[in-house]
């Protein structure tokens, strides 16, 4: 494969799971002796909106959406390791997608086996298996132009092509692994076939004595694989040089270890963990967990988790909120830190938006005084329409940025803030330092507006005081 020394021979892999090979389960299945790793099916409909940005806080590359959705989140230490796959049944998108997350993946894989209506109704997955033009012309595509992918394969594939000169298993592999295409031969099951059936060994053995390319065994989670010594018997059995694991990898991803498997709730504890580090959504992390909790989900450490809705809450379950915190307190350091000093104090013009790096402090105003409340004082006075602020949250760090609009303009900070409060207070602070307003500091007392609403605010607290007192008596 162009740039990369990535090879299919000999080697253990995490197969491609939906809503399980994000990146912690990635991560975590490389530190326990998988030799690849491949990502969830990502479609390419949805992955060729994306556009890449280098997350320099989380060490990252992202694959983000328009509504700021990450699709895709990828690291350094899987670069060599991971391969992406896709879902398509069309080649200019698949040629799209595969030339902007190439130079970040180490190889590129076309789903042609999954069999679900999500995947097949689109003509993707297992329902590529009866285009043969349309397969060829996919793989052939990306391969061309980028790195050359591996195709996943089911048995369906070879009946599918009966009508081919030599309808011998192996010939049509052989023809799909001519250059430039380098085909990856690992799932055999029938397509209306699911999970409970059993791997069918005998197939894959015919495949693999048919072709020099490597073939790659899986299906064998179920009644074949329980610890990473039958990792090897399952290789034997299919006469394949290499063996990929799903739901026995999702079930307890240590199984990759030659030590291994290791007891769930410490395998538990290390994909929390990353999870953390890498900010994977909260729902993605409880699904993952759920899964290695098996029978236990209703457990009540399952039914914690289940009811956990964020990430801060998992962790409480799992007593590791120092652990949390600690990360959080990093992630936000990071975040200030990447901030330029120089322009703290001078206003950018970012599209239509003014923007100065700013944030709200609430030790550094004036009790009970706020920007927010001396610009809503402002504007009426100057008989402007009051501040309309327009806030939004990121799904890297659930941070907050609000834009506020006065007078027909609109200013915001450029840093991002904890709540949705903190942000609007900031926001309010650039408009009022661009207008050259008093935005209510320690210092700022002798502001007439200050004093003002200082004095407003005296008489409403002892006139609280008065009515309590009243109340006593």
């Amino acid at each position: 494969m162009a740039g990369s020394r990535l090879s299919f021979s000999n080697i253990t892999a995490l197969a491609p799971m939906v809503r399980v090979g994000t990146l912690p389960m990635r991560l975590l299945a490389l530190d326990y002796g998988a030799d690849i790793v491949y990502c969830e099916e990502l479609i390419d409909i949805k992955m060729a909106q994306c556009h890449r940005v280098v997350n320099e806080v989380l060490d990252t590359v992202d694959f983000v959406a328009p509504d700021e959705r990450v699709m895709f989140r990828t690291c350094e230490k899987e670069k060599n390791k991971v391969v992406f796959q896709m879902g398509t049944a069309d080649p200019d998108r698949a040629l799209t997608v595969a030339q902007l997350v190439e130079r970040d993946v180490a190889a590129i894989d076309v789903n042609m086996g999954c069999p679900k209506e999500y995947s097949t109704k689109g003509g993707m997955g297992a329902a590529l298996l009866s285009d043969p033009d349309r397969i060829e012309a996919v793989s052939t595509f990306i391969c061309w132009t980028v790195k050359c992918p591996c195709c996943g394969i089911r048995k369906t594939f070879i009946h599918s092509f009966t009508h081919l000169r030599k309808p011998h298993p192996g010939d049509l592999m052989l023809i799909l692994s001519d250059d430039p295409v380098k085909l990856q031969i690992y799932s055999f099951t029938f397509k209306d076939e699911r999970p409970r059936h059993p791997v069918h060994c005998d197939y894959i053995r015919t495949i693999a004595r048919s072709v020099s390319i490597p073939v790659i065994a899986n299906g064998g989670s179920l009644d074949l694989v329980k610890a990473h010594s039958d990792i090897e018997d399952f290789r034997e059995a299919t006469g394949t040089s290499s063996v990929m694991l799903a739901r026995a990898a999702m079930w307890n991803v240590s199984i990759f270890s030659k030590q291994g498997p290791f007891p769930v709730e410490k395998v538990m504890e290390e994909y929390l963990k990353y999870a953390i580090r890498y900010d994977n959504h909260a729902f993605n992390t409880k699904y993952c967990l759920c899964q290695m909790l098996r029978d236990k989900v209703e457990s009540p450490l399952g039914k914690q988790i289940q009811a956990a809705k964020s990430t801060a809450e998992i962790s409480e379950a799992y007593g590791m909120q120092s652990f949390y915190q600690q990360t959080q307190e990093w992630i936000h350091a990071r975040m200030n830190s990447q901030q330029d000093a120089s322009q703290l104090d001078q206003p950018i013009m970012d599209g239509d938006v003014l923007t100065m790096a700013v944030k709200f402090e609430r030790e550094n105003y004036v009790h009970p005084i706020t920007p927010k409340m001396l610009l809503l004082e402002w504007t009426r006075r100057e008989k402007l329409e009051q501040p309309l602020y327009l806030t939004k949250q990121r799904p890297l760090d659930r941070s907050f940025q609000s834009v506020v609009t006065v007078a027909h303009k609109k200013y915001r900070s450029s840093l991002w803030e904890k709540s949705k409060k903190l942000a609007e207070q900031a926001a309010a602070i650039v408009c009022l330092r661009v207008l050259g307003l008093p935005e209510g500091r320690v210092g700022e007392e002798d502001s007439g507006l200050v004093c003002k609403r200082k004095r407003e605010a005296s008489l409403f607290s002892d006139g609280d005081k008065d009515n309590r007192n009243k109340k006593r008596h």
